[in-house]
């Protein structure tokens, strides 16, 4: 039979640890690129704002991007 549900309740270990890696893989490479545009690597904390994630990157998208490198010539 099955416990008491509230003795069920709360996050345990493995909780932790799949969320410690979905902060890893998730979040490290979005900072990654963000710091290589110029902006703050800590802006990638918007990623978890449902809404606002969205419109982060939309406005990122159509944002201008400094230049790295050399253009070619025409």
């Amino acid at each position: 039979m099955m416990g008491y549900w509230p003795d069920m309740a709360g996050y345990g270990f493995g909780h932790w640890l799949v969320f410690i890696v979905f902060i890893v893989v998730f979040i490290y490479p979005i900072g990654r690129i963000l710091g290589r545009i110029g902006l703050s690597p800590l802006w990638s904390i918007l990623a978890f704002i449902p809404i606002v994630n969205l419109i982060a990157l939309w406005i990122l998208a159509f944002a201008e991007w400094p230049q790295s490198g050399s253009r070619p010539s025409t």
